[in-house]
C-alpha cells in the first residue's frame, strides 16, 4: 500500500495513470489490497477495475456505492462504460441495475446501443463519442471548435477528422496534420475538392468481424477507423488501444488453445471450473494414448524379440511431435496474422513438409549411426532412421493441414489441433519404427 500512495501524493490527477495503479495494486497481498482500494481516486475507480485481471473485479466494485461507481463510469469512454458495466453483470445483476439507473440518459443510450452487438461484431468495440466536421464549415471555424472541446477535455486521442454532410453520412477523413495546411478562410469542402481521392477514408461496418477491422488496422498502419452503417451514416470510432487488446486476447486465447485450456475458466478463481475445462481435454489426450499404446501392442512379439526398440522407440515419436509443433505453430500464428491466403493453402503445406523431410532426413542420418554403433546393428540404424523420415513428413503435412483445415471450416486452427498432430506422430511413429523393425530385422 505505501508504494500506491506515495505514486499517488507524487502524481497530480491529470498525471494519474490507471494501469500504473493497476500493476500497483497486483503486487500486494490480499490485505494489503483490500486495504489499498480505498485510496484510489474515485474517478478512477472504473478505469483500474478494467485494467485489472476479472478476478480483481469483484472486489473493486465491492468497496465502493452504486453512487461512486456511477461517478467514475461517467468518466469512460462508451466502449469502455458498456465493458464495465457487463462485467459488473456478471458480478451483480442488482448492484448494476442501480449503477446503470443513476447514469446520464445519454450515457444509457449509448451503452443500451453497443450491448445490441454480438461480441464478434466491430459495434461492440467503438465508441460513440466522435468529433465530426461538416463539410461547409470553414477550416478557421472547425479549428477553434476542436480547440474549445479539446480544452474542456471532451475529447481524447484525437489526430483524425471525420468530415460529413448534413445528412451524418461520411464523406472524407482528414489527419491534423494535412489540416493544418488548408486554406483557412476556405470551406472543408473546397479545400478537399482539389484532391478528393486523398482524404477518402479507410472505413468499417458496424456488422463486420472484429477480426477484418483488425487486419485492415495493420495492413494500413490505422490509429482510428470510423465505423459506418450500411447508409454510410458515421456511428463511431474504432482506436488502436483497442485493437491492441483484441489482438493481445486473440493471442492469449491461441496459447491456451493449443494447451488445451480454456481463457475463461483460467482467469476465474473458481479451481472446480478450471479444472473441468483441463480435465476434458486431458481425457481426449487419454484416449490418443490408449490407441498409441494399442498400436504398440500390435507389436508385442517383436518389442521381446529385439529390447533394443523399447529405448530407442520414444526418441521418434517425440521428434515427430517436436517437428510437428513447429508447423503448426507457424500455420497457426500466419493465420491469425492473415500472412495466408485462402489461396496458399498448397503453397504452405509444400513449405512445412519440405522442411519436415529435410530436418528429417538430416536427424535420420545422426540417428541411424549412433543407433547402429549403440547396439552394434546396423539394421537397427537403417529402421530408425527411416522411421524418423516417415514420421517427420508427416509431422510436417498434418501440423500444416489441420490448422488449415480447421480455418476452412471456420473453427479456431488452434482448438484440437495439438491433439490430433499429437495422435498422428505418435501412431505413425510407433507404426513405422516397429512396423519396420518386425519387416527388416525378424
Amino acid at each position: 500500500m505505501d508504494k500506491l500512495t506515495q505514486y499517488l501524493n507524487a502524481h497530480s490527477n491529470d498525471e494519474l495513470h490507471p494501469s500504473e495503479i493497476a500493476n500497483l495494486l497486483k503486487d500486494m497481498d490480499e490485505k494489503s489490497f483490500d486495504e489499498a482500494v480505498q485510496f484510489i481516486p474515485k474517478e478512477l475507480i472504473a478505469d483500474v477495475a478494467l485494467e485489472l485481471p476479472d478476478r480483481y473485479f469483484e472486489d473493486i466494485v465491492e468497496s465502493y456505492s452504486p453512487k461512486e461507481l456511477a461517478d467514475s463510469v461517467a468518466e469512460l469512454e462508451s466502449d469502455d462504460q458498456t465493458d464495465f458495466m457487463q462485467e459488473l453483470e456478471e458480478v451483480d445483476e442488482e448492484i448494476a441495475q442501480e449503477v446503470f439507473e443513476q447514469l446520464h440518459v445519454d450515457d444509457q443510450a449509448d451503452i443500451l446501443h453497443l450491448k445490441q452487438y454480438d461480441e464478434n461484431e466491430a459495434g461492440a468495440y467503438m465508441q460513440t463519442e466522435v468529433y465530426t466536421a461538416n463539410l461547409h464549415h470553414t477550416v478557421h471555424d472547425v479549428i477553434r471548435e476542436f480547440a474549445e472541446l479539446r480544452k474542456q477535455d471532451e475529447l481524447e486521442n484525437v489526430n483524425y477528422l471525420f468530415v460529413t454532410d448534413d445528412k451524418n453520412i461520411l464523406r472524407y477523413g482528414i489527419g491534423l496534420d494535412n489540416l493544418l495546411v488548408f486554406d483557412f478562410e476556405k470551406t472543408l469542402e473546397e479545400n478537399i475538392e482539389e484532391n478528393p481521392e486523398k482524404f477518402k477514408p479507410i472505413t468499417g461496418n458496424n456488422h463486420d468481424d472484429i477480426q477484418d477491422i483488425v487486419q485492415k488496422f495493420q495492413e494500413y498502419d490505422l490509429s482510428s477507423m470510423p465505423i459506418i452503417d450500411y447508409n454510410g451514416a458515421l456511428l463511431g470510432r474504432i482506436t488502436s488501444d483497442d485493437i491492441y487488446d483484441i489482438m493481445n486476447e486473440q493471442a492469449t486465447d491461441q496459447m491456451y488453445n493449443l494447451a488445451g485450456v480454456n481463457d475463461d475458466a483460467e482467469e476465474d478463481d473458481d479451481l472446480i471450473k478450471a479444472g473441468k475445462a483441463r480435465a476434458v481435454w486431458l481425457a481426449v489426450n487419454l484416449v490418443t494414448a490408449i490407441v498409441a499404446s494399442l498400436v504398440i501392442g500390435l507389436f508385442e512379439d517383436t518389442l521381446q524379440t529385439v529390447v533394443a526398440l523399447a529405448i530407442l522407440m520414444p526418441i521418434v515419436a517425440s521428434m515427430g511431435g517436436n517437428a510437428g509443433t513447429q508447423s503448426l505453430t507457424v500455420v497457426v500464428r500466419q493465420l491469425a496474422l492473415g500472412d495466408i491466403a485462402k489461396h496458399d493453402a498448397y503453397r504452405t503445406i509444400k513449405k512445412e513438409v519440405i522442411l519436415s523431410l529435410a530436418n528429417g532426413l538430416f536427424f535420420a542420418i545422426i540417428m541411424g549411426v549412433i543407433a547402429s554403433l549403440w547396439f552394434d546393428q546396423d539394421m537397427l540404424g537403417i529402421v530408425i532412421g527411416l522411421s524418423m523420415i516417415i514420421n517427420l513428413f508427416m509431422a510436417g503435412f498434418i501440423g500444416s493441414m489441420v490448422p488449415l483445415l480447421l480455418k476452412r471450416m471456420d473453427i479456431d486452427p488452434a482448438i484440437g489441433s495439438t491433439v490430433i498432430l499429437t495422435t498422428v506422430t505418435d501412431v505413425v511413429g510407433f507404426f513405422s519404427f516397429l512396423g519396420l523393425a518386425t519387416v527388416i530385422l525378424l
